[in-house]
């Protein structure tokens, strides 16, 4: 490779592939047009590849320059990761962890993990944001985030997943519904009534296992809403719009006027796993994961 190819090349080829319009990337590098043109040909001059198909009013990436953008892409990301980890040291902080998470695992995994942890490593930011678990996958793909919490049936290559907490299920009714604890036998008895459930789009394995609930209980629902918000499920119930079935422990942290009943006669539970990037170079990673899976060790 060329001496002359420098770090401010790669980003212009980066601001050129993604936007596939030279003013519209010169425009934001803050460069003139004719100069950015100048500088990507002689970048695919140096390195003897070409880069991009111009035509009269359109570019587009060539096989190589597709590769490229790719493998460009991470390579700055990890060199994103580390510079900020430097800053980080250089405050006197040991590193900066970002988690993902799905609502439930709020209630009570985050907050005793946090605890856990902070005792150990008290210089260790946190970045925390609720995210539904496809959001969370893509994150941990594109290095957005290092951790996740998600409920889900399988993960893709390149992702590790660990469960660590298992749950049982809750029907979640009106405070003033004549049934509860002291009279409820079978979920057959909700068979007249509109279910509010997450929307299978935002778990499609965790709305399965709801279905099998239904199936084990002999009838198919009547479904009157669907959401993928834990609180509007709970506000839909507790103005009587139908009740639901969530996990238990997502009955933690809410004060509405609705009531629970856990299902724990039933085989199906909802497992929440932990999942992480393989290629995630965050130097503090593993102390996380070690705090959470033990055994790891």
């Amino acid at each position: 490779m060329s001496n002359q190819i420098e770090l401010r090349h790669y980003r212009y080829f980066l601001a050129l592939a993604k936007d596939l319009h030279f003013r519209k990337a010169a425009e934001r590098l803050y460069i003139s047009q004719p100069g950015l043109s100048r500088q990507i040909k002689q970048m695919e001059e140096d390195l003897g590849i070409c880069l991009f198909e111009r035509h009269n009013r359109k570019v587009e990436l060539t096989k190589a320059g597709i590769y490229l953008q790719k493998e460009i892409k991470d390579v700055f990301k990890q060199l994103d990761d580390i510079t900020e980890h430097a800053k980080l040291l250089n405050d006197g902080l040991d590193g900066n962890l970002k988690l993902g998470f799905v609502g439930s695992a709020m209630q009570n995994v985050i907050p005793d993990l946090l605890l856990k942890y902070k005792s150990k490593h008290p210089q260790v930011l946190f970045s925390l944001n609720e995210m539904d678990n496809e959001k969370q996958i893509q994150a941990l793909l594109n290095r957005e985030i290092d951790v996740g919490f998600v409920r889900m049936g399988r993960v893709p290559r390149g992702i590790n997943a660990q469960s660590i907490f298992e749950d049982t299920f809750s029907l979640v009714l009106p405070k003033d519904h004549p049934l509860d604890e002291s009279n409820f036998e079978s979920l057959s008895q909700f068979k007249e009534e509109a279910f509010i459930l997450f929307e299978s789009s935002f778990n499609e394995s965790y709305h399965e296992k709801v279905m099998q609930i239904f199936d084990h209980s002999h009838f198919s629902p009547i479904i009157s809403h669907q959401t993928v918000n834990a609180s509007s499920i709970f506000r839909l119930v507790e103005k009587k719009f139908g009740v639901a079935i969530v996990p238990t422990s997502l009955k933690l942290g809410y004060n509405m006027n609705i009531k629970f009943i856990e299902l724990n006669n039933i085989p199906q539970r909802t497992t929440l796993q932990v999942v992480w990037n393989n290629m995630n170079i965050n130097p503090v990673l593993n102390s996380l994961i070690n705090t959470l899976v033990p055994e790891k060790n």
